[in-house]
């Protein structure tokens, strides 16, 4: 199949913008909880609509005391927390917009955002925010106004605003359109300098009216028990930016954790509760591999080896049975899996807060078979994909017919092309206007409405989209072998004691890999094997270490013919990392930045 199409679940937005849905709300039922916001002391509390909307006019009147106006650019440099949101729908008030810029940032990609954006203003979290624009602030004419969170920057800018008439910002808030541009979101920059996507509020309306609608199981509640999200993706991130705006327009409890690792996130996980959650594959792998651990730290590795299997074999079942393809679980599966509800499956639920039974994955692939265990666990998790020019979403499984190991089919409104050459395509409400100041690269990927997304995938007989790779990475060895890593490096991901793997071969006899471990992972093995820990150049050394990660090189090379698979492979003593330009703040691998930091370990590959 080359095109598939979604109709539209509801007629695209015709007139006004983001910021209507709050005084909607607070007017139609200004009681509902709108977001739980953590306090200092630990403990969540609970905000109305109607709050939510008295402070978004009291920050909004503040930015019109401080000189924002209309069509006026901000950036917001921080970590997800409630303050974001409440800068984001103050703004969008105004008509003015916010320039997400993550909070890892160097002075050098600040400088390049805010120069390129011409903001006037921007918002930090703190002051290590504050001394990373200082560097360059007498290289930036147009910012005016510095604003700091944990400084108390949403008091200050709220009481400035004392004086203001609430019909100056009413009056903003009229003259906001669909067409009017609601953000600047600058790429991650995997291959060179971040771009600026133009995203209006259609777009950003177009989409989470899409989604919110076609997983309407999802997002609304139908035992009367409110539906709620924690907030745990970067809102600098466009997939996190979704999760927030569809939130406030859908109606959902909103709450915001600013760290992904496990040892925070987890505990919140635990007092929020939410109904379901939106992350990235790392995420579910977390879950997964500490569950596992901790089961072989009990003595109970096998059976629960075992609720895996039955885990996933329950879940091809119903899969098969949704298609038309199986008539579902056997009785025999069914009690097994019953056996297993209480003793493994609750617990991984409870992971995850005890009340998640649906989830979204994007940002990368998700390992089909991961995803068969969450679900025959009783968590649904459905894989989408999209783009920061799509403005999240283009793609995602449906809740009726879910294909795991793909990433759906077209949002509604939106059509999937795939090009001669296996370049997928995209057309729909949520496609961004093009690259700020960049008419060239905005040609190159835009025609006439249509994305080149510049990945490569197929469309099965029921429309479903799989990804395969990325155009520009594709390998193609010596012999002229055209090899996609991606599916490679996922699967030795796999393994739950490597973290990270990145697939070399360009102009070479065949095709290698450089692999990184997950440092608590290798522990936790050590300590089973009742060995004392290793230093990491030991580890890299350690032969039943190495046999450990041949067999997940080997299980990956299954995937593939003989000529694309990886011959040979090393272990390197430290993880890729974001601080020494080798990951995006998406945790992508920068490919080129990591050959050029380990070109001599890659050259003994080939030794």
């Amino acid at each position: 199949m080359r095109e598939f199409t979604v109709p539209p679940v509801e007629a695209a937005p015709q007139v006004g913008g983001l910021a209507d849905a709050v005084f909607a709300h607070a007017l139609a039922d200004p009681g509902r909880i709108a977001f739980g916001r953590k306090g200092p002391d630990g403990e969540w509390r609970d905000v109305t609509a109607a709050r939510f909307r008295d402070e978004v006019l009291g920050l909004a009147k503040g930015l019109v005391a401080e000189g924002v106006r209309f069509g006026d650019r901000v950036a917001i440099m921080a970590r997800t927390r409630y303050e974001w949101t409440l800068f984001d729908f103050a703004l969008w008030t105004l008509g003015a917009q916010p320039v997400p810029i993550y909070p890892t940032s160097s002075a050098d990609q600040v400088l390049w955002m805010l120069h390129d954006a011409e903001v006037t203003a921007c918002v930090v979290e703190h002051e290590d925010h504050a001394m990373t624009i200082g560097s360059v602030i007498d290289r930036l004419p147009l910012l005016r106004r510095l604003w700091q969170l944990d400084a108390g920057a949403v008091e200050e800018v709220t009481a400035a605003g004392a004086g203001i008439d609430e019909e100056v910002v009413h009056r903003h808030r009229r003259a906001v359109t669909p067409e009017t541009v609601a953000t600047v979101i600058y790429t991650s920059g995997t291959t060179g300098r971040p771009k600026g996507c133009v995203i209006t509020h259609s777009h950003l309306m177009f989409e989470t009216d899409m989604v919110t609608g076609r997983w309407e199981s999802v997002f609304r509640s139908r035992t009367g028990e409110q539906v709620s999200t924690l907030l745990f993706l970067p809102l600098a991130h466009v997939f996190g930016r979704m999760v927030e705006v569809a939130a406030v327009r859908g109606g959902v409890k909103l709450g915001h954790q600013p760290v992904m690792a496990a040892a925070e996130l987890l505990p919140d996980l635990a007092a929020f509760r939410p109904s379901f959650v939106l992350a990235v594959p790392y995420v579910f792998e977390k879950v997964f591999h500490a569950a596992r651990r901790r089961a072989e730290a009990e003595g109970k590795a096998g059976p629960f080896d075992k609720a895996v299997e039955v885990a996933v074999a329950y879940a091809e079942a119903l899969e098969q049975k949704a298609f038309g393809r199986g008539p579902g679980p056997s009785a025999a599966l069914r009690v097994q899996h019953q056996f297993f509800e209480k003793t493994v499956y609750g617990k991984v639920r409870g992971a995850l807060g005890g009340r998640v039974r649906h989830a979204m994955s994007g940002g990368s692939a998700m390992d089909r078979r991961l995803g068969l265990f969450f679900a025959g666990a009783g968590v649904t998790v459905f894989e989408g994909y999209g783009l920061t020019e799509t403005s999240a979403a283009a793609t995602g499984n449906p809740p009726e017919r879910i294909k795991y190991g793909t990433v759906g089919q077209p949002v509604p409104g939106t059509t999937v092309h795939i090009a001669e050459d296996g370049e997928v395509w995209l057309h729909g409400g949520q496609v961004f206007s093009g690259y700020l100041n960049d008419p060239e690269s905005t040609a190159a990927v835009l025609n006439d409405g249509w994305l080149a997304t510049g990945d490569i995938g197929s469309l099965d007989e029921d429309g479903y989209l799989t990804i395969t790779g990325r155009k520009k990475e594709i390998l193609v060895t010596s012999g002229g072998k055209s090899v996609s890593p991606g599916a490679l490096e996922e699967r030795v991901r796999a393994h739950p004691l490597i973290a990270q793997c990145i697939v070399v071969g360009n102009d070479r006899p065949y095709v290698a890999a450089l692999v990184t471990l997950d440092q608590e992972a290798v522990e936790h093995w050590l300590a089973i094997q009742g060995r004392p820990p290793l230093a990491p150049a030991e580890l890299v050394r350690d032969p039943a270490l190495e046999t450990e990660i041949r067999r997940g090189v080997v299980a990956a090379n299954t995937l593939v013919s003989q000529a694309e698979s990886i011959r040979t492979f090393r272990i390197l003593a430290h993880p890729f990392s974001e601080e020494h330009g080798l990951l995006t703040p998406s945790l992508k691998l920068k490919r080129r930045a990591i050959e050029r930091a380990y070109a001599t370990e890659v050259a003994a590959l080939y030794g």
